[in-house]
């Protein structure tokens, strides 16, 4: 038996192993408030469950969304879009894994989209490119005499130190490494006593190898050769090399006269800071008769001060007036950093000349004196001793002793009695030990001096004559 059932838009031809069919009504289309857009939706969707129907209040309340279809549509694209991008469970693991991805994303800068514009070409968009002419008459002058003098300076490498690589890679510079400058041309080289300075420690043999020279050759390379030991002077920091080289190679750098700088006339400085072949800084002269604090203990007397960038690795290079002459051997800088602070020094040339050609005739230099000695500073004030250099022995032999100067010696008490205070030397006044040598260093071997002394509580004025001094 065939059953009909009448519906209203279709009629049912059933057979009677078949269940009649019941209509069950259409679920209402999901309605979404701003909230549920934002938010829930991307919770529910990321979860990939069903979504959740809101209650009879929320449905009233986006009344406005449901009957939009334009509305329903673009939450449906915005559902699928997140569904089919993301695997988040929950809005609170969404917005941690954006947190994660952005506190360790390999790099702090997310790329960015520029935005190009079609509509100019690349030539519209490329400047003009004007020649830059010729040079300033000043700025020639200064490129003149850097491309001369920079054949005149030379990089020093210490022996016994190597330059190593550090975890990054760069090259860390030990602080052996310093300049140089050719002398003469048979390959006598000046630098400083501290570039050398951990190999003179060794206390090696003149004509020893103690350091490696780099000179530049007109190509533009640099050719390496044996540093052997001529001589060192620690009291005035400087130190004379000589390498085999080719005279062809060997550019003797000009002397100049320190004793007429003025302050305020343009210096340059040439030298290897920090490694770096051959660099040009441009200063001024900021000062003169400095007393110089060098990297060996002493005290330089007469050194000239200047702005011009002094760092490490330009000790021993050349201290350059606006013609181009040596004034100067750069050797220290003032600083709290380790690096140039504008106050830099540099040993005078006066002092220069009067060393050198000593360490390459002699190996070490004859410096004139008294032959007597004297009271270091500490033991002088406690002996209340405030002004002057107390003699504390004088050598019976001695020009000193012939002249008269008396030692300190003991009562017979057992009290220290004094002996003679030098006050000035022709006229110039001495404070202290450091002071006297400083006005001993004016004279040669066999001059001949007034000392003014006290003893007691007179003034006398002895003449002596000058002997050679240990160095």
């Amino acid at each position: 038996m065939r059953i009909i059932i009448a519906c209203e838009s279709c009629t049912h031809l059933l057979q009677p192993h078949q269940r009649i069919p019941v209509a069950l009504p259409e679920p209402r289309r999901r309605r979404l408030s701003r909230r549920e857009l934002c938010f829930d939706g991307v919770s529910s969707v990321c979860s990939h469950s069903e979504a959740h129907f809101p209650s009879d209040s929320s449905s009233a309340a986006a009344d406005d969304v449901s009957h939009n279809p334009t509305a329903r549509d673009n939450s449906n694209d915005l559902v699928r879009l997140i569904q089919k991008n993301f695997s988040f469970t929950t809005r609170r693991v969404l917005f941690a894994s954006l947190f994660a991805c952005l506190c360790y994303h390999p790099t702090r800068y997310l790329s960015a989209h520029a935005l190009a514009d079609p509509s100019v070409t690349i030539e519209e968009v490329t400047p003009s490119v004007y020649p830059s002419g010729a040079l300033f008459p000043s700025e020639e002058r200064i490129v003149q005499l850097f491309e001369k003098n920079t054949y005149s300076v030379v990089n020093i490498f210490d022996v016994t130190l190597r330059p190593q690589l550090n975890v990054t890679g760069v090259v860390e510079v030990p602080e052996g490494n310093g300049s140089g400058v050719v002398w003469d041309g048979q390959g006598h080289i000046v630098t400083n006593y501290h570039v050398i300075g951990n190999s003179l420690s060794r206390n090696p043999s003149r004509g020893q190898v103690v350091a490696r020279v780099n000179i530049l050759a007109l190509e533009g390379v640099q050719k390496n050769f044996e540093g052997k030991l001529i001589g060192a002077d620690r009291a005035k920091d400087l130190a004379v090399l000589k390498v085999e080289a080719p005279r062809e190679l060997l550019r003797p750098i000009k002397v100049g006269q320190s004793s007429s700088l003025k302050v305020g006339q343009q210096c340059l400085a040439i030298g290897n800071p920090f490694g770096f072949d051959h660099t040009l800084t441009v200063g001024v002269v900021s000062g003169l008769n400095r007393d110089i604090f060098s990297q060996t203990g002493v005290t330089i007397g007469g050194g000239v001060q200047t702005d011009a960038a002094i760092n490490p690795g330009n000790s021993g290079g050349p201290l350059l007036d606006s013609k181009g002459n040596l004034v100067g051997i750069n050797t220290a800088i003032f600083t709290q950093t380790g690096t140039s602070a504008g106050v830099g020094f540099a040993i005078p040339s006066s002092t220069v000349v009067k060393i050198v050609p000593q360490l390459i005739q002699f190996g070490k230099v004859v410096r004139a004196g008294l032959n007597v000695d004297i009271a270091p500073d500490l033991i002088a004030n406690q002996l209340n001793v405030r002004n002057g250099a107390l003699v504390l022995q004088v050598p019976g032999n001695s020009f000193a002793a012939k002249a008269g100067i008396l030692p300190t010696t003991r009562g017979f008490a057992g009290n220290i009695v004094l002996g003679d205070i030098i006050v000035a030397v022709d006229n110039k006044p001495v404070r202290s030990k450091a002071e006297l040598y400083k006005a001993l260093d004016d004279y040669t071997v066999g001059e001949k001096v007034v000392l003014k002394i006290q003893r007691g509580g007179e003034s006398l004025e002895l003449p002596v004559t000058l002997e050679e001094k240990d160095s």
